[in-house]
């Protein structure tokens, strides 16, 4: 007999179902969240007996359960964690531990990706190009490489997962895996998932009007308040915001923080860490602890929230050879524009700044950190041009 206990993500009941594919009856699934997952663990050593292998994926237990299993281990049980978050890497000093950030290829990870691996390497379950298609997409949304890669059917799987029960993914994903040599969406899924990205995006349309940016910490952090998409909105709002470090996502009903990056140098899975999570570089989350609460809802509560960029013009764009015309809410303006040496300058209501940068985006970063400026209008713009004309005769 198999007991696997598990995340209740994507991929942690993707693990959930490589090992009924690869166990069938003979396998007990239990997902769990974060703070479920000790007591679990704490049931199963108190009432389990040794002829019962373990597997836990894609979390990890407190100390007391990791002395507590090593024991069980030590004593004849049998116990596997597999997990890829960098807080499980010290699980490796126990022969029951395989924590692999990176594969041998330099790929992120997934539980889902090791799990297969381990599966296969130990003659457990039968390769498949179905199998090895869905893994893959699991992996890349679980570790965002499907952001980069543009991979549309990830994200639309981590969407599905979201859109049905966690049973009826399952039954979905084993039958069509199980028979089928490529994963697929089925007609009524794609037609299901084609209304669910018109919702997401009016969603996203709402919550960009309500971003404020605040300084926390060493970091300038974009800080929203949703229940709902907050891998999508955190993406969105990175891309559309690229001079914010990261995105604080809050749930307040569920007292919970999600920080989502777009940088390869900001890594959020410390920044949660700060707060008693954890989580991966560019995804993670954490509990409302109360300096969190202080930090990202006291301390911004009376922020207004940042003004867009205009988004129709055709004069003031970005990179512009004129120059692009940014505005701050004080109705200051400033004109970010290349100089002969090839630097970026700006003139801050005409003067010019002392202050040059090496690209366009480190200037626009620099403005909308320190004034929270925003593109103009094209009509502000083009009156910006009258004035200066007018000056110049």
């Amino acid at each position: 007999m198999y007991k696997l206990l598990t995340h209740n993500d994507l991929d942690g009941v993707g693990c959930g179902i490589l090992a009924k594919l690869a166990f069938g009856k003979q396998v007990q699934v239990r997902y769990n969240s974060v703070a479920g997952l000790d007591y679990e663990v704490a049931w199963f050593l108190e009432n389990q007996d040794k002829k019962t292998a373990l597997f836990i994926t894609d979390l990890s237990v407190n100390k007391d359960n990791q002395e507590k299993l090593n024991a069980f281990h030590q004593d004849g049980g049998k116990v596997k964690l597999i997990d890829h978050h960098k807080t499980a890497l010290h699980f490796n000093e126990y022969e029951w531990g395989h924590v692999v950030i990176e594969d041998e290829d330099g790929k992120l990870t997934s539980a889902t990706s090791l799990l297969y691996g381990y599966l296969l390497q130990h003659e457990l379950i039968e390769p498949s190009n179905a199998l090895a298609e869905f893994v893959e997409l699991v992996r890349q949304y679980d570790t965002w490489e499907w952001e980069k890669n543009d991979n549309q059917e990830a994200r639309r799987l981590n969407a599905l997962f979201f859109l049905v029960s966690i049973e009826e993914f399952e039954d979905r994903m084993i039958s069509r895996l199980r028979y089928h040599q490529h994963f697929f969406f089925d007609e009524l899924e794609e037609k299901i998932l084609d209304m669910e990205d018109d919702k997401i995006a009016r969603y996203i349309h709402r919550k960009r009007r309500e971003l404020v940016q605040a300084d926390i910490g060493e970091h300038m952090a974009g800080v929203v308040y949703a229940e709902s998409y907050h891998s999508e909105l955190g993406n969105e709002l990175g891309k559309e915001n690229p001079h914010l470090d990261y995105i604080a996502i809050l749930n307040i009903g569920g007292k919970r923080l999600g920080f989502r990056t777009i940088h390869d140098h900001i890594d959020v899975s410390e920044v949660a860490a700060r707060y008693g999570g954890g989580g991966h570089a560019k995804a993670a989350g954490a509990s409302m602890t109360e300096e969190a609460y202080t930090q990202f809802v006291t301390d911004t509560f009376h922020l207004l929230p940042l003004r867009e960029d205009a988004r129709r013009n055709r004069y003031n764009v970005k990179e512009s050879s004129f120059g692009s015309l940014y505005e701050s809410r004080p109705g200051e303006t400033f004109l970010l524009y290349e100089t002969a040496e090839n630097n970026w300058a700006i003139k801050r209501n005409g003067a010019i700044l002392p202050e040059t940068f090496p690209s366009f985006q480190t200037g626009e970063n620099f403005l909308k950190r320190t004034f929270e400026a925003s593109l103009a209008r094209d009509d502000v713009f083009v009156h910006y041009l009258q004035k200066l004309a007018q000056k110049e005769h």
